[in-house]
């Protein structure tokens, strides 16, 4: 094997007077695609500034080899020093790269290039951060949490981006279908360790939970034969004397090591359950031809649906497209324009925050999970000591007095999950549950939700999480159309015959159908392709490659004599999918033919 792009080896760091990273080791080689996963907390992002050269260790060698290009991408980016986002961009780009990509990638993430970094939200200034580190296509990605802040459309069209570039990646993410897709290799930081699968994200819970498995059995044949030499030191032969010295070191040696091994498990489950209150009516919610609009704009457009006792509903669509809107329309918050909204009887509703707002940073831990200030905590029909439940959310006792400030992203989302939890209810009303949240505590919340009796309505961007949970999925199509697809995401997407389109930069006024006319005109006034056209003369041709395979192994599948009348169900489906994909094939051929047509007339053939 060729030697590694980027070689980390036996890295320690202590913080506070722990020790994060113990001989901790990472090894990057040419396209490779990586997971790098842990708990939070576990050094993961410092991991990836050391190996972006920004964080120095205590100890530890660091090899980069000559020549090679990197770039990093930090949770919270700082563009404060460029007058607008394409200079940021352009910023990160060096003599060689192709500079077209800096526009076209802004535009493709939803930006224009035109603005103000002191004007933009966090989600913005993160979209900004992607082009930067993307534009120059370098040796090395090191991304920490790229889909933060981004939609359905922006997550999946990053996965086709990263699909295509040659770099090596190494990612860090809690989306579990992100790095399932992306990832061929997992690195997993582990009580200060590194630990390295040459398989990718999606068998990782089975090889961490082998693991584990293996650590306990050695764990129980230590403890065998600490008793058995405890056994012979008490009940040995007495004269043998020297013997009995070595065996009695030998002894505390063992139980020396099953100290260590006691101290280096791994940390504790979070223990969920929700509280639930008494039973709501069977109808929870029924909405009639319901419309809502802002400033001219269809939010919710003549909508209909009843949701049951124990349905999950789930809200899918684009940033902007209202799914906090018809959260409250459908949960009594808002009035709509017109229609009517009925909500059941007998209902308790619980909302999880996304954005934290309830939590005032002053606050105590203890103060947040009390309200009063007591010892005491009311967890449904039980009273529980603070510090007990505070335990299950893998809380310290220390932990109590700390000010909520001073808590990481994800110690915030655990609070806010313990403060919702324990309030009884009979409908969870969640936007964003998984902000934050490590896999695991992604695991148990999923079977909380999977364990409640109650109904749940749902946004999130997370396609895994959604497919775990929901019954139905409501999508945004446009002008306010909501459509009930029945299943979870990849249901809704096989129903549809394609998934979201990655959002664009939108004008400030509504653009009106051109003419034939109008076309001719614009090419006559155009004197080259825009930097996107190029780009699309150049992949299209590979696209309707991929499109045209995946219709040449629907149709061999559809051959089968046998399959509408063993499986129905799968022959719709793919007979679905098949129609679906040559919609796509004939306007990618037709985009292409215009396009090049296009080529001609300009003269850049």
């Amino acid at each position: 094997m060729a030697p590694p792009l980027l070689h980390l080896q036996d890295t320690h760091l202590t913080i506070g007077g722990q020790s994060l990273l113990g001989g901790t080791e990472l090894a990057v080689h040419e396209s490779d695609a990586i997971a790098l996963v842990g708990r939070n907390g576990s050094g993961k992002s410092t991991l990836l500034k050391i190996a972006a050269n920004i964080v120095e260790p205590d100890k530890g060698e660091r090899f980069f080899q000559p020549g090679t290009t990197l770039r990093y991408l930090p949770q919270e980016p700082d563009l404060s020093a460029y007058e607008t986002t394409l200079a940021y961009v352009e910023d990160g780009l060096t003599e060689g790269d192709a500079h077209y990509r800096a526009q076209y990638l802004l535009e493709e993430l939803g930006l224009t290039g035109h603005e103000n970094p002191s004007d933009i939200s966090g989600g913005e200034a993160r979209r900004a951060a992607l082009a930067r580190v993307l534009a120059p296509e370098p040796d090395i990605l090191l991304l920490d949490e790229p889909t933060n802040h981004l939609d359905l459309p922006a997550i999946e069209w990053l996965e086709s981006e990263l699909r295509q570039i040659r770099s090596a990646k190494v990612i860090i993410s809690h989306d579990r279908r992100f790095l399932e897709n992306l990832t061929r290799t997992t690195v997993w930081i582990d009580r200060g360790t590194a630990r390295r699968s040459s398989r990718g994200f999606a068998h990782f819970e089975a090889w961490r939970d082998e693991i584990f498995a293996q650590e306990e059995v050695e764990e129980q044949k230590l403890k065998q034969k600490i008793l058995a030499e405890e056994d012979w030191i008490r009940y040995g032969v007495t004269a043998r004397r020297k013997r009995n010295v070595r065996r009695l070191g030998e002894l505390h040696t063992l139980r020396h090591k099953k100290q260590q091994m006691a101290q280096n498990r791994p940390q504790g489950d979070v223990k969920m359950a929700a509280s639930e209150g008494e039973t709501s009516g069977k109808s929870v919610v029924k909405a009639k031809e319901i419309s809502k609009a802002y400033e001219g704009r269809n939010i919710v457009k003549d909508f209909s649906m009843e949701i049951l006792r124990g349905d999950r509903i789930g809200i899918v669509g684009p940033n902007g497209a209202g799914k906090s809107t018809l959260i409250n329309l459908l949960t009594g918050g808002l009035e709509p324009d017109s229609g009517t909204i009925k909500l059941g009887t007998n209902l308790q509703m619980m909302t999880l925050d996304q954005k934290r707002e309830s939590l005032n940073p002053d606050w105590t831990l203890k103060e947040a999970l009390t309200s009063h200030g007591g010892d005491m905590i009311q967890v449904g029909d039980t009273s529980r000591h603070v510090v007990s439940y505070m335990k299950d959310f893998l809380f310290r006792p220390e932990q109590a007095r700390s000010p909520i400030g001073v808590l990481s992203g994800g110690e915030r989302g655990r609070l806010m999950l313990a403060r919702a939890l324990a309030k009884p209810s009979n409908i969870l009303v969640l936007d964003e549950p998984t902000n934050d949240l490590d896999l695991e505590t992604l695991d148990l919340l999923q079977e909380v939700i999977n364990d409640y009796s109650g109904t749940v309505i749902l946004v999130s961007h997370d396609r895994d999480f959604l497919d775990r949970i929901v019954t139905s999925t409501l999508f945004a199509e446009g002008d306010g159309k909501w459509i009930e697809y029945a299943g979870g995401y990849s249901d809704m997407v096989a129903q549809r015959g394609t998934g979201v389109e990655a959002r664009k930069a939108t004008a400030k006024t509504k653009p009106v159908k051109e003419s034939h006319s109008s076309k001719e005109e614009e090419l006559k006034q155009r004197k080259a392709l825009t930097f996107k056209d190029k780009h699309l003369l150049e992949t299209l041709p590979i696209k309707m490659e991929e499109i045209q395979g995946k219709i040449d192994r629907l149709r061999k599948r559809l051959e089968d004599p046998d399959l509408f009348t063993k499986d129905p169900e799968t022959f719709n489906k793919a007979a679905k999918a098949l129609e679906a994909q040559e919609e796509l094939l004939e306007k990618a051929e037709e985009k292409w033919l215009e396009l090049e047509i296009m080529q001609e007339e300009l003269g850049e053939s």
